[in-house]
């Protein structure tokens, strides 16, 4: 379950990628600065679009660190430009899929300690992974998409989704 799940988010992030081609064609088109893009946000007291990616990243990083009995690796948050968007996304892509399956085998036993929780809580892998890392990858790519949305890219549901692996009937 583990690394299926870790995978699958992976490749939700990476699907991000994708976006970010369509995220220079609309401002090509529309002789805008990408920059803005990747600085948008939909309120005020929202974080950009940089930071939702980012954010996305670490959680997917962090989970196949924790869940594999690894430390996670260190990245720091100076993106700036779509171009360093995109190799965060390829570092992180490429470390989660450096975990190979058979490192998951403890998962559901790791304790996973974590800054905001409760002095002298921890969480057990299942819910690490069910409770924080799912929902967190999808929330903040989800935000991520809706900034490209809200400022006019043509990224649509298959663009979130991304490949799906059909198989014969």
């Amino acid at each position: 379950m583990y690394y299926q799940a870790i995978t699958q988010c992976a490749r939700t992030v990476e699907n991000v990628e994708t976006w970010l081609d369509k995220a220079e064609e609309h401002a090509a088109a529309k002789h805008l600065d990408v920059g803005v893009l990747m600085s948008g946000r939909l309120a005020p007291d929202m974080k950009p679009f940089i930071y939702q990616v980012q954010s996305a990243c670490d959680y997917l990083k962090a989970a196949a660190a924790w869940l594999s009995g690894q430390k996670p690796p260190k990245h720091d948050d100076t993106e700036q430009t779509i171009d360093e968007v995109r190799a965060r996304i390829r570092k992180t892509v490429a470390f989660v899929e450096s975990v190979a399956e058979t490192q998951y085998a403890d998962a559901a036993e790791q304790r996973v300690s974590l800054s905001f929780a409760p002095a002298g809580k921890v969480l057990v892998g299942p819910n690490y992974l069910l409770q924080l890392t799912i929902p967190n990858v999808y929330f903040h790519v989800a935000m991520a998409y809706a900034v490209l949305r809200h400022y006019g890219v043509d990224v649509g549901k298959m663009d979130f989704l991304g490949p799906i692996d059909w198989v014969d009937a």
